[in-house]
């Protein structure tokens, strides 16, 4: 029997992805979803862990259920340690998949002024109104900053600076990148930018989804999973 591991993104957690695995199980596979550690059910790290620390926890997880040949499929911040996994354990790969995967940090100049903003109001937020538009600020532009809380806060803010973007080149197994084509947090042109990096990687571009196909239209995403495990 065919095996898949899928890591789930920041603030998901495995449930969020039993209509994928149910339709996968319905197909012969044998599929595992672990709550990444400080998500579901599952506590926080016992310190601030970079994506390299996770994809070690997911070596690790492997090693406990001896997965030793499987697909892997990671999803925004869980593509980002599925990235990083796949480099260290490609003998472990059967396939790659990346579905809006997160992780390239390039600077901008709307990066500056969202961390310059976000700065200024840290130091006021102390202040009644200040926190008040500091939680308006986070929600435009869609950060999760405030739903995290002790080391997760701190591993969150870690993370969004860890940039992989040249670590893409360095993955050597067989590689399918899915992508919605409305996902206005990790844009298409992410997608693009990958598939040049990755030697054969192939792209998949699925209309009118946004950034969660696994919750917005799980056949669809199903639909083009299974074409690449034949």
């Amino acid at each position: 029997m065919k095996t898949i591991l899928i890591l789930h993104g920041w603030g998901s957690c495995a449930k969020n992805w039993n209509s994928v695995k149910e339709l996968l199980e319905e197909q012969g596979y044998k599929v595992f979803i672990p709550d990444l550690p400080g998500f579901g059910e599952n506590p926080p790290p016992p310190q601030i862990w970079s994506i390299d620390d996770y994809a070690e926890w997911v070596r690790n997880y492997c090693e406990q259920y001896e997965l030793s040949r499987f697909f892997l499929l990671g999803h925004s911040f869980g593509g980002s340690i599925a990235v990083k996994f796949s480099i260290k354990e490609p003998e472990k790969i059967e396939k790659l998949f990346l579905v809006g995967c997160a992780g390239i940090r390039k600077k901008s100049l709307k990066r500056e002024i969202i961390k310059k903003t976000a700065n200024f109001f840290k130091k006021f937020d102390f202040l009644p109104l200040f926190n008040l538009l500091r939680k308006v600020f986070y929600k435009l532009i869609k950060s999760d900053y405030l739903q995290t809380q002790g080391v997760m806060r701190e591993i969150y803010l870690k993370i969004l600076k860890q940039d992989i973007s040249k670590d893409f080149s360095k993955i050597s197994v067989p590689t399918v990148l899915i992508w919605g084509k409305k996902d206005n947090l990790t844009p298409l042109k992410d997608a693009h930018y990958i598939k040049g990096q990755i030697s054969g990687a192939k792209l998949e571009i699925l209309p009118g989804i946004y950034h969660n196909p696994h919750r917005e239209n799980p056949k669809a995403l199903i639909c083009i999973i299974l074409n690449y495990l034949k």
